[in-house]
């Protein structure tokens, strides 16, 4: 756990008790906080109370005398409209944070000042890609031999992480709901990934969105930023990082184009390419890494090796890493092979961009997808589909989803349904492909869990 020393003495009422909602409690309380806690649901007050906090209702004078309130990332602070507690303290100037602000501003301490190398923290945003991407650099970091954590939107919640040790590298992935509220955001090194429709409503509309992505960026002020220069915002984001053209404290990544100037890592035709003051500096056959399929993970590749470079790691060291690589579940994963057809869980893949990565990463696709639809239709799905062979549709409302898609396809509704009808249509060497292009929430109640249980059904089959 890193204590929170800065929010001694306050009053503090922490809003949600999820995951980052009850450690960041039980932070603020190792840190000499006075901390209320509120749910909106019994079973998070129950939670709450178990761990010996009070939880007084904030709209019915629990917000009194409160210096601080902070808030989980998936409760709406603006848009498209205030949770009602969180109007309330706006309202009665009550200052707004979340976990990811409290921890950078609690992670040094003055134990830091007998350290040789003082601990570093990479932060990973964007679209698509940035959990792999995270778990990406924190596994080549520990290849490396790096004392390395990983937490934020993926694994642990950043105040349950173990105080840092010297030279250690922490690695967190950041979503938008995270970095759009974060009051400290002082990251060494900062990713961008991409950037897609996603979360609209939430940050009334694209410019929203980006700008809450830019946040780490702008406000952050990181040494190195690593910026996936593949959309328009992304090539704005690097010009505005940079002092000069040529500045390498800016390293662009790309997964298709030449960069000219500068220090940029770019993945063409399956090989990543290192190039830094118009000369290459390293270079990686990609093609046979497995564990990487398609050109989105070659980005991610590309901006994991560029954080390693950027702390000195040798290429050759990093391709290594990159090779022993397992990949994460539900992000491009190989759930296995069967009779030389295989069967691939992208159950991560919710939304359109996303899954016409994971289109594209392959050919001769049975491909099943459904779900509840985000805005914007599947018109981006482009090129990918013609890698289809035949569309198996899942979800409540299968049919209107199916109609959209200008291949063949069959309304199943169920993913037992799917999956049948997939395994019976493969031949060798096809691909069975769970890339749904839509959330899960019409059937499941996770992409994790809608992932499972087609892995669960391609297990069994025989």
């Amino acid at each position: 756990m890193i204590p929170v020393a800065a929010c001694s003495g306050q009053t503090v009422m922490v809003l949600g008790m999820g995951r980052s909602g009850l450690s960041a409690a039980l932070a603020l309380r190792a840190g000499g906080a006075d901390v209320r806690c509120w749910d909106d649901g019994d079973a998070g007050r129950k939670r709450a109370a178990e761990a010996g906090f009070d939880t007084p209702d904030p709209l019915k004078g629990g917000l009194n005398g409160v210096d601080l309130l902070i808030t989980s990332p998936g409760i709406p602070h603006l848009y498209p409209k205030p949770n009602p507690v969180i109007d309330a303290a706006l309202r009665m100037g009550v200052m707004i944070d979340n976990d990811i602000g409290l921890f950078f501003r609690s992670v040094a301490s003055s134990d830091w000042a007998r350290f040789e190398t003082v601990p570093r923290v990479v932060a990973v945003t964007g679209s698509n890609g940035k959990s792999t991407t995270a778990a990406l650099i924190h596994h080549l970091l520990a290849h490396a031999g790096f004392k390395t954590q990983l937490a934020g939107n993926i694994g642990r919640g950043v105040l349950d992480l173990d105080p840092l040790e010297d030279g250690e590298v922490v690695v967190l992935e950041l979503s938008s709901y995270q970095t759009e509220l974060a009051r400290s955001l002082t990251p060494d090194i900062a990713v961008f990934t991409n950037l897609s429709p996603d979360h609209l409503d939430r940050h009334a509309g694209y410019g929203g969105y980006f700008a809450a992505k830019r946040r780490l960026f702008a406000e952050g002020g990181p040494d190195r930023a690593i910026i996936g220069v593949d959309e328009v915002e992304g090539r704005f984001l690097a010009m505005q990082m940079a002092e000069a053209k040529g500045d390498d404290r800016v390293i662009r990544v790309s997964a298709g184009q030449k960069i000219a100037d500068g220090w940029s890592v770019t993945a063409r035709k399956g090989f990543l390419a290192e190039t830094r003051k118009g000369r290459q500096a390293g270079s990686i056959d990609l093609r046979d890494m497995s564990n990487l399929p398609g050109a989105h993970n070659h980005q991610n590749a590309c901006a994991a090796y560029a954080v390693l470079r950027a702390l000195h790691v040798a290429p050759r060291e990093i391709e290594a890493g990159l090779a022993s690589f397992a990949g994460l579940p539900h992000r491009s994963q190989l759930v296995r092979s069967l009779n030389d057809v295989r069967y691939v869980n992208d159950s991560k893949a919710t939304n359109v961009d996303s899954a016409a990565k994971a289109l594209g990463a392959f050919t001769n696709i049975h491909w099943i997808c459904g779900g509840l639809q985000k805005e914007g239709g599947l018109d981006g799905l482009g090129d990918g589909l013609s890698n289809v062979s035949h569309a198996y549709v899942i979800g409540r409302e299968a049919e209107a989803f199916a109609v959209q898609l200008d291949v063949p396809a069959t309304v199943c509704t169920t993913m037992e349904a799917a999956v049948a009808a997939a395994h019976s249509a493969a031949v060798p060497g096809d691909v069975v492909l769970l890339a749904p292009a839509a959330a899960s929430f019409d059937q499941y109640d996770s992409f994790e869990t809608r992932g499972a249980h087609f892995t669960d059904l391609v297990t069994a089959l025989t």
